[in-house]
């Protein structure tokens, strides 16, 4: 047992993390372990790989976000601030040399190789500008006359204007939502708010209008019969096919036929072998998530920690809802993973690196320190 009366740093991280929240995230990621069991092996058999290639990648890049997760865990909101600024910064310099040195790949320019890794570096960029945009609404509600948010829209100009040249729509869509909910958050008039949203639909509807890839795949959304919806189509025979239990761990037939069985579809699968019952499940631990932290965020005291732990928590529940709702044939495909159960290593660390900041955030603080947190944010500078 801890004792309560060792003053050790893993003893106060200990008493002072929500020990609830950890315990899902826990069990979010040891499900994934499951579920890329069940659905990576065919992908690699059909590609000629080991059978058991994508597994163990999924197992091995489990390790070291499980470590970023506990790591980050330990920083104050101080340092989560650095932390992000410099993830952020590092992960721009990466999409600007992804799209001039990074392999196309089905008109897109996604990943760039390095040191034999593969880095998605849109990936590390999301919880990093979320943490950094509530800083910035949380410096304008305490200091009117900074240009805070006019700071917070220029981070998010840059990003969106990089993820559209990629193009990477669906992260694209992500990262406006996030950045809208915090601008809600932080108590903007609703106007404002409405006249992003508008703005959001134009852009959406420019990129149906301009790019073919875009057009392509609303218009099998809205019309099944104008393209090919095969792997969508799969997913809802896997669904039922399942039932409310499953066929049975192993018996699946949709992943033997789903090209993304182990990344985009793996909840589908899960469905399939497992019933509709483990997909509640799920969906439960999401939910749990989210709103676990949202109300660890509204009780916090300190703004910054307010809005950061609430816009990672959105940005967190709204890419698993996107990602179950494409499964679902509710949302067009937009190659979203599902968190800490998809395969994907930038994904994973990535999304380690947002789980940890949530958790740091919503430790209970001495009031003391809350206050000195306050009292570092309010004088002049960045940190």
């Amino acid at each position: 047992m801890i004792s309560r009366e060792q003053r050790t740093p893993f003893s106060e991280w200990w008493w002072t993390v929500d020990r609830l929240l950890l315990a899902a995230i826990v069990v979010l990621m040891l499900g994934g372990v499951i579920l890329s069991l069940a659905a990576s092996p065919p992908v690699a058999t059909r590609i000629g790989l080991d059978s058991f290639h994508f597994f163990n990648r999924h197992v091995m890049f489990l390790l070291p976000s499980f470590i970023v997760l506990i790591g980050v865990s330990f920083l104050s909101p101080r340092q989560i601030r650095r932390s992000a600024l410099v993830v952020f910064a590092v992960s721009v310099a990466l999409i600007m040399a992804t799209l001039l040195f990074g392999p196309e790949v089905k008109g897109s320019r996604r990943w760039i190789t390095i040191l034999g890794i593969n880095i998605q570096a849109s990936e590390s960029a999301k919880p990093a500008f979320v943490v950094l945009a509530a800083w910035l609404f949380s410096e304008s509600a305490r200091r009117p006359e900074m240009p805070a948010t006019s700071m917070a829209v220029g981070i998010l100009l840059l990003l969106v204007t990089l993820l559209v040249m990629e193009p990477d729509f669906g992260q694209t869509m992500l990262i406006l939502m996030s950045w809208g909910a915090l601008f809600f958050i932080a108590g903007m008039r609703i106007v404002w708010v409405l006249g992003l949203a508008g703005v959001a639909a134009a852009g959406l509807f420019a990129a149906y209008l301009f790019v073919p890839h875009v057009a392509g795949r609303i218009k099998r959304f809205m019309n099944p019969a104008s393209g090919d919806t095969y792997q969508v189509d799969t997913a809802m025979e896997a669904f039922s096919n399942g039932g409310w239990l499953g066929l049975g761990p192993g018996e699946g037939i949709a992943k033997r036929s789903l090209p993304d069985s182990h990344t985009d579809f793996v909840f589908a699968v899960g469905a399939e072998e497992f019933g509709i019952v483990l997909c509640l499940g799920i969906l439960a631990l999401y939910a749990f998530i989210v709103l676990r932290t949202l109300s660890r965020a509204y009780a916090s005291e300190d703004l910054f920690a307010r809005f950061a732990a609430a816009g990672l928590a959105i940005l967190f529940g709204v890419q698993a809802a996107i990602n179950m709702a494409v499964n679902l044939q509710l949302l067009p495909a937009k190659g979203m993973t599902l968190p800490f159960i998809s395969y994907g290593g930038s994904s994973m660390v990535s999304l380690a690196y947002g789980v940890g900041m949530m958790l740091a955030l919503t430790r209970h603080r001495p009031q003391i320190e809350v206050e000195s947190a306050s009292r570092a944010s309010a004088t002049p500078g960045y940190a």
